[in-house]
């Protein structure tokens, strides 16, 4: 055997090798599983993990921007004509956010910890002065405690009675940073006077400025990756008492800030919500690409603010049999002291359009109103995320109080707000090299594969050229001249006479006779 058959030999048996052992790696998904596996151990809640410290205290700025709706015209909404609002804002504050008390709980499975938040304001990112600028929208206050005592004649008189004296109306104008942070209410304070354990001060983000929602436990991942941030249990309790379903008091997923690895674009994502007193959940909407990295958009579908009759899992959101409202809003008054607080999307996005109809100067748009969550799939880390939704008030007839003598049921707009993350420059980059790693491990049959069919190629061509130079030797014909072949045949050797001449300048010679017969 030669040293080229050798060649080829080796060339076609690696080949071989390379291509069975490619494809079957790849086949088996040997390496992903490797690498997931691996992904798997490491992105857990634990002291020492690649994702704890960034979980405790996430580095991305996060940034809250609330809109108010100003009422232009409430002397004619309560004299019956359609209220008019106009959109003021944003007033942005940068949100600082960390896991406080952070503790590892039931022999270290799990870890209990609180949501402190806190929040600046950003001058230069707002329209305007929150300590100036001023706001005209519903008194929640006076609708609140209307609310209260509706039931009771006897009571509602007494309201209306410190109402007028107050000149407490049914609007109010008010600054940005009392409506958000807080002012003493003059009918709290008479209310109060009777029932001590009524705050006195009202404003929408009232304590909640260096403050938290109670404490959280978590499940780890280490069991089962799939429980990554997973909540167990909220203030001790695994469900709430608010709602009239077990499926509406469920208390699934996680707090919207940790998400299992490796996600699917078929799962539905849970996230509870204190603010919304229920747990939502999102599906998947598109692919995008956030600073280089791929993510899953997952966005909140209209079933989830359902009416009763399109979502029958909604009926438990109710607050009675009778007060349930349409597709698109959520009556939160359960967990809001009874005050009638309605939840919905900003401008009533995915809502029935009866509710923006009936409020001049609403326009919902999906770019500015949706809520999303751009997640990266084998991380499951946040790349970017818009939290946005609406507070407004239930108006309608109250029995004892005149002035509402004129108004139809109506979801009033007071303020939405936006609550938005993008990955950091930093957290991208090492993001993307962990994304790089995990890629080339993956793939690494893929390589296997590509050097086999590279040597499949050099295998084919040394083997049409070993079969071009065979075919080459079979057509040559070692054979003499014509001319050689018939003198071969006529003449023989023979000396001219018995003793052979000598040349003396040439030396020796032999003559050609032609060749005798034989047979003569």
């Amino acid at each position: 055997m030669t040293r080229r058959s050798c060649t080829i030999y080796v060339v076609g048996i690696t080949c071989a090798v390379l291509l069975a052992v490619g494809i079957g790696l790849f086949a088996g998904k040997v390496f992903r599983t490797l690498m997931n596996n691996r992904l798997k151990k490491e992105i857990v809640l634990v002291e020492g993990s690649r994702v704890f410290d960034s979980w405790k205290k996430p580095p991305p700025p996060v940034y809250m921007q609330f809109y108010f709706f100003n009422m232009t015209n409430p002397k004619e909404f309560l004299a019956g004509a359609k209220p008019e609002v106009k959109q003021i804002g944003p007033y942005t504050y940068r949100e600082y956010r960390y896991k406080d008390n952070v503790s590892m709980v039931a022999n270290g499975k799990m870890v209990s910890a609180y949501n402190t938040k806190s929040f600046v304001f950003l001058r230069e990112k707002s329209v305007g002065d929150p300590a100036e600028d001023n706001i005209t929208t519903v008194n929640i206050p006076a609708w609140a405690v209307m609310n209260n005592v509706k039931d009771s004649f006897w009571k509602a008189s007494m309201v209306s009675i410190w109402m007028n004296s107050l000149k407490s109306d049914l609007f109010t104008t008010r600054t940005v940073d009392e409506l958000l942070w807080g002012y003493k209410d003059p009918l709290l304070v008479r209310v109060a006077g009777t029932k001590p354990e009524v705050e006195t001060v009202f404003g929408l983000m009232y304590k909640k400025n260096g403050s938290n929602d109670g404490e959280f436990i978590y499940h780890t991942g280490e069991q089962n990756y799939m429980d990554y941030g997973r909540i167990e249990t909220w203030k001790g309790q695994r469900e709430l008492t608010f709602w009239r379903s077990n499926y509406s008091n469920s208390i699934v997923g996680s707090d919207g800030s940790a998400f299992h690895p490796l996600l699917d674009k078929d799962e539905r994502i849970h996230i509870f919500t204190p603010d919304l007193c229920r747990t939502i959940y999102m599906e998947f909407e598109k692919d995008v690409e956030v600073k280089g990295i791929p993510a899953y958009r997952f966005t909140p579908p209209p079933s989830v603010l359902a009416s009763k009759e399109e979502n029958p899992d909604n009926e438990g959101f109710c607050v009675t049999p009778k007060e349930c409202l349409g597709t698109g809003v959520l009556k939160v008054s359960p967990c809001r002291k009874g005050a009638p607080v309605v939840a919905s999307f900003p401008h009533f996005y995915l809502a029935d359009n009866k509710y923006v109809a009936a409020i001049e100067g609403l326009s919902p748009e999906r770019t500015h109103h949706q809520t999303f969550l751009d997640l990266n799939p084998t991380t499951g880390v946040i790349v970017r995320a818009h939290k946005r939704a609406q507070v407004n008030i239930l108006m309608q007839r109250i029995p004892g109080f005149p002035s509402t003598r004129s108004l139809n049921e109506t979801v009033f707009p007071v303020m939405f707000l936006n609550e938005s993350v993008e990955i950091d420059d930093a957290s991208s980059e090492r993001l993307k090299k962990l994304l790089l790693i995990s890629n080339l491990v993956s793939n690494f049959p893929l390589a296997i594969v590509g050097l086999g069919v590279i040597l499949l190629m050099v295998f084919v061509i040394l083997l049409c050229r070993a079969r071009k130079q065979k075919n080459e030797v079979k057509r040559i014909v070692f054979t003499k001249p014509l001319y050689a072949s018939s003198a071969e045949d006529d003449t023989a050797y023979s000396p001219v006479n018995d003793k052979e001449k000598e040349d003396p300048q040439n030396g020796t010679y032999i003559g050609l006779t032609p060749k005798a017969n034989v047979e003569a």
